[in-house]
C-alpha cells in the first residue's frame, strides 16, 4: 500500500469514512450505524481470509485481532458491550433516573421560580446556577430533560421569550459535565481509553479544577456577551396558541340540520374527509367535551372547536355542512375551561423516541394518545395543516390537545419530554434522601477509592431498586439503549484505529502539519479539530476517534499524553456550534424556536474561548 499504509489501515478508515458521513446525515439513527460499525469490522478478518484462499487478496486483513495478546477479533469486536465505561454509563442511568423520579430537582426549580419573577438576568442565572452543579453528578442530558418543563414555565411566568434561556440551559449542562467523572457518558469512556492506552484512568474529581474554571468562564459569556447573541426567536406571548401562531388556524364551526356528518362518529368522519382538518373540542348543550371525541356521535347544533385554514373552511361549509360562527377567537382560555388543569402543552421528540421517522398517521397518534396534535415546529419552521405524513425528527416540538390524563401518560412516557411542568402525583418524595444519599455514597466510594467506578455505580443502582427508590421494571425505561448500543458499537472502531496503526498515520499527519507550533499549540490543535469533529458526529465517537490520535501524537513530541487526552475528553464534551452535535442541544432546538444558524452565531465565540480556557488550564494543571 502507498505511503505506509497497511491493507487493515485502508479497511479501518473505509470504515471511518462511512460512520462519519453516517453519523453527520443520520439516514438511520446514530446507535444503528455504530452496530453496523462494529459488524463490519466482525466480518473483515473471518471474509478476507476466504478471500486469500480464492486468490483474490494477497494477505489477510488484521483489523481486531492481536495474536501476540492471544485476542481474537471476535473478543476484541464484543468487548464494548463487557467494557466498564458501558456498564458504567448503563448504571448512571439508573441512577439518574431514580434521583429524577423522587421530584427533588423539580423542587429545587420550583425554589429558585419563586425568586427570579420577571427579571431576565435572574432567571438566567438561576438556569445557569442551577443546572451546572447538577449536570456534575447526574447525566447532563437527563438533567436537561428534566429542567426544560421548569425553564420555559419560568420564562412565560415570567415575560421572557423561552429563546433567551434554552440555549443557555443547554450549554450550561455540558459545562456541568466537565465538573466530575460521571458527568457525561463521553467522560467515563475517555477515562477507560486512558487506561487502556497509558495506563492512567480518570478519578471522580481528576478535572474538577479545570471544570469549575471553565463554568464561570462560561457562564460569565452566557450572562454578558452570550446573553446579547442569544435571540428572541420565540415572542414574549400571553398563551401557547398565540405563540404558535394559531390565530388563522383555530376557530369554532356548527354543524348545520342538513349536515351529512350528523349521525357518524367524530372518527369515521375524519377519516372520510379528504379535508385537512381536526376536531379539537365539543360543546354541546352549553358542555365542553375534549379527548377522547372519535366515538362521540355528531348532532345538528354541535359546535366544535376546529384546526384548519380559513380556504379549507369555506370549501367545508358547502361540502360537510358545518357553519362558521363569527367573531369567535379560540385561545388557551377557552380549549382549557372544561378541565381544572392543563390540556394544551408543547410536546418534545426525545431521542430515542419510538416516533422518530414516523408521521402523525402512521403513529397513529390521535388514538394511541388520546390527544390532537394542532401544530409542530421544528427550529424556526411551523407547521399547522397539512401535518399528518411530516416525518417525525428529534428535537420536533408538538402543540398538543388532550384530557389531564392524556397529558399525564405524555409525561411520564419516554417518547416525549413535556415541555411544561406537570404535576406528577407518582413523585417518590419520601425517598429523596435516599436516592440523594445513594448518589453520594457512589462518589464518594468512587473518589476514595474504595470501589472501582464501576463496581460504585452498579452498586448504587442495585441500591435503587432495593430501597425502592425504583421499581424492577423502571430500570429499563431508565437506560437510553441508544447510547448503550452506540458505545458498544464505537468501541471496537478505536481498538481497530489502534492495532492497524491508522492512528499512527493521523498522528504523523497531525505533527507535521503543526511542525511551526510549540506543543500547546499542538494540544489547542487537538482541541480544536476534536471539537469539530464532535458538532458534526456523536461526541463519544469522537473521543474513540481521536484520543488514540493524541495519545500517538504526544508520544511523537515527547510531551505529556495524559495532557492531550484531557484535551480531546474536554472537547467532546462542549459542542456548542449546531443542534446536531449534543443531544441537550437538540432538546431545545423545537422549543426555543431556534435557526441552524443560532448555534453557529453564540456557540463559535464560546467554542473559541473554551479552546484557549481549555488549552491553558490543561498547561497550568498539568503541565507538557
Amino acid at each position: 500500500m502507498p505511503f505506509g499504509i497497511t491493507a487493515g489501515a485502508a479497511f479501518v478508515f473505509l470504515v471511518i469514512l462511512a460512520a462519519l458521513i453516517l453519523f453527520a446525515t443520520e439516514p438511520v439513527p446514530v446507535d444503528i450505524t455504530a452496530i453496523g460499525v462494529l459488524v463490519a469490522l466482525l466480518v473483515a478478518e473471518p471474509l478476507s481470509a476466504l478471500a486469500v484462499d480464492w486468490g483474490l487478496l494477497a494477505e489477510p486483513l488484521v483489523v481486531l485481532s492481536d495474536p501476540a495478546e492471544g485476542v481474537s477479533a471476535t473478543d476484541a469486536g464484543l468487548s464494548g458491550f463487557a467494557s466498564s465505561a458501558t456498564l458504567t454509563v448503563l448504571a448512571m442511568f439508573v441512577l439518574s433516573d431514580g434521583v429524577q423520579r423522587t421530584g427533588v430537582v423539580q423542587i429545587l426549580g420550583s425554589k429558585i421560580a419563586g425568586i427570579t419573577r420577571d427579571s431576565e438576568s435572574r432567571q438566567l442565572g438561576a438556569v445557569i446556577g442551577l443546572v451546572s452543579p447538577i449536570s456534575g453528578f447526574i447525566n447532563n442530558t437527563a438533567a436537561v430533560a428534566i429542567l426544560l418543563p421548569m425553564v420555559t414555565d419560568l420564562a412565560h411566568e415570567g415575560k421572557t421569550s423561552p429563546s433567551k434561556l434554552l440555549i443557555p440551559l443547554s450549554y450550561a449542562s455540558m459545562f456541568g459535565g466537565t465538573l466530575t467523572l460521571i458527568g457525561t457518558s463521553t467522560n467515563i469512556l475517555a477515562s477507560e481509553l486512558s487506561g487502556r492506552l497509558v495506563g492512567r484512568t480518570f478519578t471522580m474529581f481528576e478535572f474538577t479544577q479545570l471544570g469549575v474554571v471553565l463554568s464561570v468562564v462560561g457562564a460569565a459569556y452566557l450572562l454578558t456577551v452570550g446573553r446579547w447573541l442569544t435571540p428572541e426567536r420565540i415572542p414574549v406571548a400571553r398563551d401557547l396558541t398565540e405563540e404558535f401562531e394559531m390565530g388563522e388556524y383555530l376557530t369554532e364551526v356548527v354543524v348545520r340540520e342538513d349536515s351529512p356528518l350528523v349521525g357518524e362518529t367524530v372518527r369515521d368522519a375524519l377519516r372520510d374527509t379528504d379535508f385537512d382538518i381536526d376536531f379539537v373540542q365539543l360543546i354541546r348543550n352549553d358542555r365542553a367535551f375534549t379527548e377522547p371525541l372519535d366515538p362521540k356521535t355528531i348532532r345538528a347544533g354541535d359546535v366544535f372547536a376546529v384546526r384548519t385554514d380559513r380556504g379549507t373552511l369555506v370549501e367545508l361549509s358547502d361540502a360537510e355542512g358545518l357553519d362558521l360562527l363569527p367573531e369567535v377567537e379560540v385561545d388557551e382560555d377557552e380549549l382549557e375551561e372544561p378541565n381544572d388543569r392543563d390540556n394544551l402543552v408543547e410536546v418534545v421528540v426525545a431521542p430515542g423516541s419510538n416516533l422518530v421517522g414516523e408521521s402523525l398517521v402512521s403513529a397513529n397518534f390521535r388514538q394511541r394518545y388520546d390527544a390532537t396534535v394542532l401544530a409542530l415546529r421544528r427550529g424556526r419552521e411551523l407547521f399547522r395543516q397539512r401535518m399528518d405524513d411530516v416525518r417525525l425528527r428529534v428535537g420536533d416540538t408538538l402543540l398538543i390537545q388532550g384530557p389531564p390524563d392524556s397529558i399525564e401518560r405524555l409525561n411520564v412516557n419516554r417518547d416525549f419530554i413535556v415541555a411544561q411542568t406537570i404535576d406528577r402525583p407518582d413523585y417518590r418524595r419520601s425517598k429523596i434522601p435516599v436516592a440523594v444519599g445513594i448518589v453520594l455514597g457512589v462518589v464518594g466510594a468512587a473518589a476514595l477509592n474504595v470501589l472501582p467506578i464501576v463496581v460504585a455505580a452498579l452498586t448504587g443502582a442495585l441500591l435503587m431498586v432495593l430501597t425502592g427508590c425504583l421499581k424492577p421494571t423502571e430500570i429499563y425505561d431508565a437506560v437510553q439503549w441508544d447510547v448503550i448500543f452506540l458505545l458498544a458499537g464505537v468501541i471496537p472502531l478505536g481498538i481497530a484505529l489502534e492495532n492497524t496503526g491508522g492512528a499512527d498515520l493521523i498522528a504523523d499527519l497531525v505533527v507535521q502539519s503543526a511542525t511551526l507550533l510549540p506543543p500547546l499549540g499542538v494540544l489547542a490543535l487537538m482541541y480544536i479539530v476534536t471539537a469539530l469533529l464532535t458538532n458534526i458526529i456523536s461526541n463519544n465517537a469522537s473521543v474513540v476517534l481521536m484520543i488514540p490520535v493524541a495519545v500517538e501524537a504526544a508520544r511523537q513530541l515527547g510531551v505529556n499524553t495524559f495532557s492531550f487526552i484531557l484535551a480531546v475528553t474536554f472537547a467532546a464534551s462542549t459542542a456548542f456550534m449546531t443542534p446536531v452535535g449534543y443531544q441537550t442541544n437538540l432538546f431545545v432546538y423545537g422549543p426555543g424556536g431556534y435557526r441552524f444558524t443560532d448555534y453557529l452565531k453564540v456557540g463559535t465565540p464560546l467554542q473559541l474561548i473554551f479552546a484557549a480556557a481549555t488549552t491553558l488550564g490543561i498547561y497550568a494543571f498539568w503541565g507538557l
